[in-house]
């Protein structure tokens, strides 16, 4: 079949087709994001000092199992407010290899972020699941978005024979391997309109943060001081692309989904709890809006399907996470319940 025939067909059944230009070329996933399967990896180091310096230290990174592998890393902390508003005791880190690894799990990477446990307590692992999930579901809808990997890491001090701690945590996904990944590049700009953002994408980014119950995010800016964007990273065809951008969403531990005990809305959204919905996507979007409600609806039992496969999550956390998106769910059911929660409060 031709392929102009086939994107017709695809059309005329209502699937929904993102052209890219012909000079695009997708990158296969890097070898740590091209499987979900869980892996157990350790980490040594003087963490005490790592954890409570900007400038980090030297630590090393194994992974376990048939084909064991061991990189000398640098290895530092990283996140703002959870380091320095006493949220947590051992922060999220990020992970630099002195030069990229040319086989292996960790081929081809050079500076990646990892989530971590942020308390000691077990009880706190649930949250670092959730965050997971939150990646996890937003991967179910579009390919435009960070891959995670979850992994048993455990942690031990620079001569300990045992781990000091054992813990889950998480990688994300660099934005340059999600960009290439998507034939695209990082686009570095201070700020831009909203009329420069990809009007399909912009309406499925803004349902999520919907669904997941994300108010601390922006597209088009960042704090003051700050590069573009918040919680958000842009990305197009060139680096200075100024149409049909695409927005990466990250960093969801102050969702309503995930519910962390820290978590607290935004002082400018004058809601009690960061359980409580509030539409955020733009008015301009309301069409793209509309058709991304359908698109969510239709992939529930998709979506359903991510929760019910997050290993390790308990089953309390799992109905209490199902019920959440169950009550998004009703918020969309029908046209008029989408313009009622969603379009009657979009930005302008």
């Amino acid at each position: 079949m031709p392929i102009s025939r086939f994107f017709g067909v695809l059309a005329a059944l209502g699937i929904a087709v993102f052209a890219q230009p012909a000079s695009a070329q997708p990158a296969d996933p890097t070898p740590l994001f091209a499987s979900d399967e869980m892996i157990q990896i350790s980490i040594r180091g003087d963490l005490r000092r790592i954890t409570r310096v900007d400038e980090g230290g030297p630590a090393t990174l194994t992974v376990h199992g048939s084909v064991p592998e061991t990189h000398e890393i640098q290895l530092s902390p990283r996140g703002v407010s959870r380091r320095h508003n006493g949220i947590c005791t051992f922060p999220p880190l990020r992970v630099e290899l002195p030069a990229r690894p040319e086989s292996g799990l960790f081929q081809e990477q050079r500076r990646i972020k990892l989530v971590t446990h942020c308390q000691r307590r077990s009880a706190h692992q649930q949250h670092v699941l959730l965050e997971y999930a939150a990646y996890r579901l937003y991967n179910a809808m579009t390919d435009r978005s960070f891959r995670v990997r979850l992994a048993q890491i455990d942690y031990y001090r620079s001569d300990a024979d045992t781990p000091t701690v054992s813990r889950v945590g998480f990688f994300i996904e660099d934005v340059d391997d999600a960009a290439e990944r998507n034939g695209m590049v990082e686009v570095e700009t201070p700020s831009f309109p909203p009329s420069q953002l990809s009007r399909a994408d912009m309406g499925r980014i803004a349902v999520f943060q919907y669904m997941v119950g994300n108010l601390d995010w922006a597209v088009q800016s960042g704090p003051p001081g700050e590069d573009c964007c918040h919680n958000t990273r842009p990305i197009g065809m060139t680096e200075t692309a100024t149409s049909n951008l695409v927005s990466l969403p990250y960093d969801f531990d102050q969702t309503g989904l995930v519910d962390a005990p820290y978590s607290a809305p935004p002082a400018q959204i004058r809601v009690s709890s960061v359980r409580t919905r509030v539409f955020r996507g733009f008015c301009f979007h309301n069409a793209e809006t509309r058709a991304a409600a359908a698109e969510f609806l239709a992939a529930r039992p998709r979506l359903e399907a991510v929760l019910a496969s997050i290993p390790q999550l308990s089953e309390r956390r799992r109905d209490r996470a199902t019920s959440y998106l169950a009550d998004f769910f009703e918020d969309i059911a029908t046209p008029q319940e989408v313009e009622d929660n969603l379009i009657d409060d979009c930005l302008t």
